[in-house]
């Protein structure tokens, strides 16, 4: 294996010496992700190309001197994934964030990886579109979303990120460069290589080009915010939610602990009565959107009927400003939950239906190992988001690994949008089925046969 200094030499006539770094010239960012539970770590060289044959050829040296390669974007991720060895180089795409292109009669954007969210959101609405995924951080990249297969609030519409990607761009381990799918919807044409590549974590092929499906912007959007006593009257609100015909944008679920730490730490006054503040065990959220607000008008008056004959305490539509302000605080949870010294985040999946048997769960594992959990999460695809306290190593893994496993027996899964890396590792390899793993490890295999591409992450 090269040194650090050869790599950065090769490095550089690659992508000139100004986008070659290491020692201490590598900054802290690049040394860690947003996971509470893996340390930080600086690679031996980061490389920032500019194009899609500069990270051919990094893959090319890197494949030539078995040295591993870890691609990262804005480093928002809560797994470990964007984290790369001590002896790796890290492939930082803040370079490549261009819009390459915005067809509007084809509902169609195509993006380099590095491309933010929040980017993409403001050349969108310039063309009444949108791009309808948000995981929670505008910062976040499409490359890190499309790693992780990342969803967030609007998923109860609009589905998560492997929905919306209709194409790829992507370098093998091999420095080959393939292209799948396109600008098209539909297709019978051999293995689905797109979504085989979504989700992967970036250990099988290295994104540098997203083809993603845009929806017209509806214009209007209401939040309703529904006080209930129990958390079980929430999860039973929510299949009535979606069968009455108003496609909610968002349903939320925040527990009242959740809910007291967010508006408090966003300094956020709600108007809630006292009495039912001090009643409410656990609100609905529920997020409204529609083109014309005659329709809008008429699905908000549609919940707020329903969820006064579900048991709610009280029903508020929030004024637009204080409504954002909510969703708002409930995007910066992780914040407020790292702020308070939580010990771990993880973001189970359960079938919706099951939330409340799962959080019972939950509640009993967390009083058997003296730890606290508090919560939200997406009640209308069933992605429970749980803030961990527990300081005991040993405990912690005990009531963490306790918390998968229930998710798993009632038909869930480890994590709904986070990602494996190395943080659900050890769980995740203790708890799939045998079957399906070594399935992969062959998949891995066939995509990167000398484990360059991010070792170490999903499998050891």
């Amino acid at each position: 294996m090269s040194t650090g200094v050869d790599l950065a030499t090769e490095l550089a006539s690659i992508v000139g010496a100004q986008h070659v770094l290491t020692g201490d010239a590598i900054a802290d960012d690049y040394a860690h992700d947003e996971a509470l539970t893996a340390p930080p770590q600086r690679p031996a060289v980061v490389a920032r190309p500019g194009t899609t044959a500069e990270v051919a050829a990094i893959l090319r040296v890197a494949g030539e001197h078995r040295v591993p390669v870890t691609a990262r974007g804005s480093g928002t991720g809560l797994s470990g994934a964007a984290i790369a060895g001590h002896d790796g180089i890290l492939v930082s795409f803040e370079r490549m964030r261009a819009i390459l292109e915005i067809d509007t009669d084809n509902h169609i954007a195509v993006v380099q990886p590095g491309v933010t969210l929040q980017e993409l959101d403001e050349a969108t609405a310039a063309h009444g579109l949108v791009y309808p995924v948000f995981p929670g951080e505008s910062s976040a990249s499409l490359g890190g979303n499309v790693g992780t297969n990342a969803g967030g609030m609007r998923a109860v519409k609009y589905g998560v990120t492997r929905h919306h990607v209709l194409g790829l761009e992507v370098v093998l381990a091999t420095g080959e460069v393939i292209r799948t799918g396109g600008k098209y919807v539909k297709a019978s044409t051999g293995y689905d290589l797109t979504q085989l590549i979504i989700g992967s974590e970036g250990t099988l092929g290295l994104v540098t080009e997203v083809t993603l499906k845009l929806y017209p912007r509806p214009r209007h959007s209401a939040t309703v915010l529904v006080p209930f006593r129990t958390l079980a009257e929430v999860t039973a609100a929510v299949p009535r939610v979606i069968t009455s015909g108003v496609g909610p944008l968002m349903l939320e679920y925040i527990d009242m602990l959740t809910m007291q730490a967010a508006t408090a730490s966003a300094g956020l006054d709600l108007g809630i009565p006292d009495d039912v503040e001090q009643t409410a065990l656990a609100y609905l959220v529920v997020v409204l959107e529609a083109s014309h607000a005659e329709q809008l008008d008429q699905d908000t008056e549609t919940v707020a009927v329903l969820m006064g004959e579900l048991g709610a305490i009280d029903v508020y539509v929030l004024p637009p400003a204080a409504g954002g302000a909510l969703i708002a605080a409930r995007e910066k949870a992780f914040f407020v939950a790292k702020a308070m010294g939580a010990n771990d985040i993880v973001d189970v999946v359960v079938p919706r239906a099951a939330i409340a048997e799962y959080l019972a769960k939950v509640a009993t594992l967390a009083e058997e190992t003296g730890s606290w959990v508090a919560g939200c999460g997406h009640a209308g695809d069933g992605n429970v988001h749980l803030s961990v306290f527990q300081a005991d190593p040993d405990a912690r893994h005990r009531v963490l690994h306790g918390i998968f496993a229930a998710g798993i027996e009632l038909g869930g899964a480890i994590s709904g949008e986070h990602g494996i890396g190395t943080e659900k590792k050890a769980h995740y390899l203790e708890l799939e089925d045998p079957v399906k793993l070594a399935l992969m490890r062959r998949i891995k295999a066939a995509f990167d046969p000398d484990g360059i591409l991010n070792p170490g992450k999903v499998f050891d």
